[in-house]
């Protein structure tokens, strides 16, 4: 099957690392993939890339061909995050936030999320780590865009209402340090939006190391259970959880995909995941 975009990694530093969730550093093998390979925690379950690019060069693939693909596609993901925070009837959510609202996008590529927040009264920010396309969004959408990591932005304690990253946290080499950051800068109460693939979806079993998720650019691969435990840990309290997409695009025929897609929403077993978490 087709995979997700991925960069070509050049001449790239290795580091093997424990486990991302519970540091225990016993594993076994999991995906064997072509240069690379994922190992999935002996004690926790977790999936994780190992051994792996060191971050200050895995960070120099979000560069010009990453911007082109982020561009290339922005619609279209901008039309998943919709229906995913419709999912979860997130405006309706929203409207028990006191004022103002205020709304952060982590890895918002473009831009064109906040850019529609922004239209609907929220105060907007973004994050994204590959610079042509911060600069892409303040430019042509007028929005404000940090080049760069969530934690290198430095917001003050307490300054969103709701945070939101899609198809980011499985990027990200310390996902627990990343949730801790998240939740620092939440408004009390405030929540945290979190989609990322679903290693053990019907497609993640059924491609195996052929799954469209199984790419270099990824670091860990959650599953329901391991992102729950990562996300309470955290210091978060779990809203509401939706899996979607059955079976991609060009895979199965629409008499099959259609019944297939309606099934892995209605039973969690989706290609991809999305958590609602409150600040506790």
């Amino acid at each position: 099957m087709p995979k997700t975009y991925s960069s070509v990694p050049g001449v790239e530093r290795q580091e093997t690392v424990p486990c991302p969730l519970c540091g225990e550093r016993r594993t076994v093998s999991h995906l064997a993939c072509d240069g690379f390979a994922f190992v999935r925690c002996a004690a926790c379950g977790l999936v994780y890339q190992n051994p792996r690019p060191v971050f200050d060069d895995l960070r120099e693939r979000y560069a010009a061909d990453y911007f082109a693909y982020e561009l290339a596609n922005e619609k279209n993901f901008f039309g998943l995050m919709r229906l995913g925070l419709r999912d979860i009837r997130f405006s309706k959510r929203a409207e028990a936030f006191p004022l103002p609202r205020t709304f952060l996008d982590i890895g918002c590529a473009t831009g064109m999320l906040i850019e529609s927040m922004k239209t609907e009264g929220w105060q907007v920010r973004g994050v994204d780590i590959c610079r042509e396309s911060a600069d892409y969004g303040k430019s042509h959408r007028g929005v404000d865009i940090f080049p760069g990591t969530l934690e290198e932005a430095h917001f003050p304690d307490n300054t969103f209402s709701a945070i939101h990253f899609s198809h980011l946290i499985e990027h990200v080499p310390d996902p627990r340090a990343f949730l801790l950051e998240v939740r620092r800068i939440l408004k009390p109460g405030g929540v945290a939006i979190i989609t990322t693939p679903n290693v053990d979806g019907f497609q993640a079993r059924l491609f195996k190391q052929a799954w469209r998720s199984a790419i270099a650019d990824h670091l860990v691969l959650f599953s329901k259970r391991t992102l729950r435990r990562l996300i309470e840990e955290s210091g978060f309290s779990i809203q509401k959880n939706v899996t979607w997409g059955g079976l991609a695009v060009g895979t199965a025929p629409r008499v099959v995909k259609k019944p297939m897609d309606w099934l892995a929403k209605k039973w969690g077993f989706g290609d991809v995941v999305l958590f609602l978490a409150a600040k506790r």
